[in-house]
């Protein structure tokens, strides 16, 4: 059917009600209690909390266009606090929980947030630190812990049925939905405009998209993603209108007890998240002398899912090698993932095909996906009819994509982002000539499924002349279960080379596993048999490259790269400008010394 002729709902919260109304009497969400359990939530329990909050919200005084933050880690309430500022006909603004006083500070000017909705008293000291500081239209702050939306719906106990319809009537497709920041890799974050349509056009394609995902029998999951992340957003829309169950995780410590009593059909996380579960099952195994059984196990998970893309398929001894694999080790595996995950949805940077192939071989597809905030989170997902791992999918629905002659990836359509809150001049920046200009790098193949080569601003000309994007090298590097971040560097020098930081969950099960004794990760930078192994993992690397491209010296930082030091975005994305920047005298000291290339 053209796209002129389909008739869209009018704002989500009509496509949540719609779902919460069907299914009012069955479980919709599930928010964790205090021993370990789970607060089941009905549709109409759902429908009936979102509501009380509105009229709260409407009762002391919000008005329609009005901005509203949201400030606190994944969990229920967000999601009620997001769906009944909606319903009140303001603007629900994203602030991550991790964010800075100056953050916080550019966010409620910047938007003009007039009230923030905090989770714990750490979120509100941070909160009243900026309202206190008279600086920004912040007026108001309440907090989650404290029974925040339980008085907001006694003051709206007056508000009557009629007033918040009214209300909710002058919410249209061009209102706009949400102002979210992106995580800012460089400068100040950006404050991203979406419509209502933006989400209403892109939830109906992606739950059309998804089908066989969203629809499965008894389909859950368990959110641990940020929600102030425009991804988890944006997917967590998408199974609320479809229906699947969510069970809420705000600690990420309680994850995996938390996914063994949910037991989910689909996983939503970002790389770091199975690269992780991997190197643990990998460290678990060499602290129980069973590291060569899981790697020949792991070897053939590959190989079997690689074969699945062969003409005729895996033969029979790799079949028989694969049961074996799955008896000794992959089983394990998938158990402690709940034991009914099939589907995975992978953003935010690359999986790499190793683990992709890993994953699916043990039964669970991965389907990688790519997008922007400006996007609305998503323009491509791999399908589950067709998932090509190595790809992050075909375009989805109203989604036009052209590759730009420099190679840079064009986006437009409906549903991306109408502008900048209050920058015009990076607007017209990014969507010059119509198109959405993503500043990534890809190439399209001949079913339109979309792989990602590398970030424009991100390329390194070495003093050659020779044009490297480095993200391939940094993935491969990282893949090595010591390592937790790989940065190349090398523009205007003679040769690649990085910086390496080590990863301090995984170091004391990798030094058990060799027989090593304890050490800290400063010593273990600099112990040769590590470095040994790091020079493994380098050369692994490099043998994906040409020698123009490989990396020829590094240095093993003392410090990781983390969102609380500031070399991590909120979404796990490396701040690459202020890494070379802050480490810059070890860049200067690779390249001063005279015998580091190889």
């Amino acid at each position: 059917m053209p796209e002129q002729d389909v008739t869209y709902p009018p704002h989500i919260v009509a496509m949540v009600r719609e779902r919460w109304a069907s299914n009012a009497d069955a479980i919709v969400v599930r928010s964790p209690n205090d021993g370990g359990g789970w607060v089941d939530i009905t549709g109409a329990q759902a429908r009936q909390q979102v509501d009380a909050v509105a009229k709260g919200l409407i009762a002391t005084g919000v008005q329609p266009g009005d901005k509203i933050g949201i400030y606190s880690r994944t969990r229920w309430e967000w999601t009620v606090a997001d769906l009944a500022i909606m319903s009140a006909g303001a603007v629900p603004v994203s602030i991550y929980d991790t964010s800075s006083d100056a953050q916080i500070e550019w966010i409620c000017r910047d938007a003009e947030v007039s009230m923030i909705i905090a989770e714990q008293s750490l979120h509100v000291a941070h909160a009243n630190a900026v309202k206190d500081g008279g600086t920004t239209p912040l007026g108001k702050v309440v907090c989650i812990d404290d029974g925040a939306l339980d008085e907001l719906a006694k003051a709206g106990a007056a508000v009557s049925d009629e007033a918040l319809e009214e209300r909710l009537a002058t919410v249209t497709h061009d209102s706009l939905a949400t102002v979210m920041y992106t995580s800012g890799t460089t400068g100040l974050p950006k404050g991203v405009e979406l419509t209502q349509f933006s989400y209403v056009r892109h939830v109906t394609g992606m739950v059309e998209s998804m089908h066989d995902v969203v629809y499965e029998k008894d389909a859950s999951t368990v959110l641990f993603l940020t929600l102030a992340h425009s991804l988890a957003r944006l997917v967590q829309f998408c199974l609320l209108y479809s229906g699947l169950v969510i069970g809420y995780c705000p600690d990420s410590s309680k994850l995996l007890p938390l996914i063994g009593s949910m037991r989910p059909t689909l996983l939503l996380a970002v790389p770091r998240v199975f690269e992780k579960v991997y190197n643990g099952a990998e460290q678990k195994a060499a602290a129980d002398g069973k590291v060569k059984i899981f790697r020949w196990a792991a070897k053939q998970s590959i190989d079997y899912s690689r074969a699945l893309d062969a003409p005729g398929g895996p033969g029979f001894a790799l079949k028989m090698k694969h049961r074996v694999a799955d008896m000794l080790v992959l089983k394990k595996i998938r158990e402690l993932l709940g034991g009914r995950a099939h589907w995975a949805v992978s953003g935010g940077s690359p999986l790499g095909d190793r683990l992709g192939h890993f994953y699916r071989g043990l039964g669970l597809t991965v389907l990688e996906g790519y997008g922007l905030t400006e996007t609305n989170a998503a323009s491509h997902v791999n399908r589950p009819e067709l998932a090509k791992i190595g790809t992050v999918g075909p375009p989805l629905p109203g989604i036009e994509v052209s590759i730009a002659d420099d190679g840079e990836i064009l986006m437009r359509g409906k549903q991306l982002f109408r502008g900048y809150h209050n920058n015009a001049d990076a607007t017209a920046e990014a969507m010059d000539g119509g198109w959405f200009h993503s500043g990534d790098l890809g190439s399209q193949d001949a079913d339109g499924y979309l792989s990602i080569t590398g970030r424009k601003k991100e390329l390194i000309v070495t003093a050659g002349g020779k044009n490297v994007s480095p993200a391939e090298l940094e993935d491969v590097v990282r893949g090595y279960a010591l390592i937790s971040q790989c940065v190349a560097v090398g523009d205007n020098q003679p040769f690649i080379a990085a910086l390496l930081t080590l990863d301090a969950d995984a170091l004391p099960g990798w030094l058990k596993g060799k027989g090593m004794e304890p050490m800290t990760v400063q010593e273990a930078a600099r112990d040769p048999r590590i470095i040994e192994r790091v020079q493994k993992a380098i050369d692994r690397a490099n043998g994906h490259v040409s020698r123009a491209e490989s990396i020829r010296a590094y240095r093993i930082l003392d410090e990781d790269l983390t969102i609380e030091n500031g070399f991590l975005t909120p979404s796990l994305k490396v701040r690459r400008g202020r890494v070379l920047e802050h480490f810059a005298p070890v860049v200067d000291d690779i390249y001063a010394s005279k015998h580091t290339a190889k």
